[in-house]
């Protein structure tokens, strides 16, 4: 008999991070509308340090999600300067997300950060980051 493995939040994220980072396809999906819920979608922190800093970039956690994704590449945690984001096509439409320098910063230093995005299509999303 097989004996089936448990994750937690963090791991499971941390997979889904390192999947996704490298190339293999990953799909969440959540309840879509208008009303904020329990954050769904791609996860926090990058490969092989979980709890401390990230070291394949980061890939957004999204609350109503409907098929957007959103990451940070290590390159630009590096870089350490404010950034524009868009969340990727979800239900046929787009939305961005802006962080500071000291955003960046906190998660480049492993920091939960979470931000809204822009209103567009009537909702917004709380997007988290770590």
């Amino acid at each position: 008999m097989r004996k089936t493995k448990t994750l937690d939040r963090r791991q499971f994220t941390a997979e889904a991070a390192l999947a996704m980072l490298s190339g293999v396809a990953i799909t969440i999906s959540g309840c879509g509308g208008s009303s904020p819920t329990a954050p769904s979608g791609g996860g926090g922190g990058g490969g092989g340090n979980a709890g401390g800093p990230p070291t394949n970039g980061v890939v957004g956690s999204i609350s109503a999600n409907h098929d957007h994704t959103v990451s940070i590449s290590q390159a630009d945690l590096d870089a350490g300067n404010a950034l524009s984001l868009t969340l990727t096509t979800g239900d046929g439409h787009t939305h961005s997300l802006s962080l500071t320098a000291g955003q960046v910063d906190q998660i480049a230093d492993g920091q939960r950060v979470s931000e809204s995005s822009s209103n567009e299509d009537a909702h917004a999303h709380s997007v988290t980051f770590n």
